[in-house]
């Protein structure tokens, strides 16, 4: 079954996300700003999308990756490493940008500034236990199972 996405724009100047090829896993999220926003090395800086979005299911979640372009070639990813954006969540879509570059970055109206995935969520009955199932592993650690 394929799901739906509804997207409202939020400012008539946003743009609607999609994907860039028909195989893309993510569709582009695009800015929404007024003027530009510099983004220093080591800052973090919140850019709108002028757009909320309605999954069709509550089964699901948005989850906000980087572009690899931005991130591979400036440094500018999520500042949260990826964006969660809940089923029941109506308000404007805004991505937290981190600059791990060593130059002054600089976001424009309509840049592509990441990537948006509709993915299942698995809710699981919660139930409290004293004791856990013995594992190979147990609670071995970072690191425990080598390099």
């Amino acid at each position: 079954m394929k799901h739906k996405l509804k997207i409202k724009k939020l400012n008539e100047n946003a743009v609607i996300p999609m994907q860039a090829t028909a195989g893309s896993a993510g569709m582009d999220l695009y800015a929404c700003i007024e003027s530009n926003v510099v983004i220093r090395p080591g800052e973090i800086k919140m850019i709108g999308t002028g757009i909320a979005a309605a999954p069709d299911t509550d089964e699901c979640v948005l989850l906000i990756y980087a572009r690899s372009g931005l991130a591979s070639k400036h440094g500018i990813a999520p500042a949260n490493c990826v964006g969660v954006v809940d089923s029941d969540y109506r308000g404007e879509i805004k991505v937290a940008l981190i600059n791990h570059g060593k130059e002054d970055f600089t976001v424009t109206d309509k840049m592509r500034i990441a990537q948006l995935v509709m993915t299942p969520v698995i809710l699981p009955e919660i139930t409290e236990v004293s004791e856990l199932d013995e594992t190979d592993r147990s609670s071995g650690g970072f690191g425990s199972t080598g390099k």
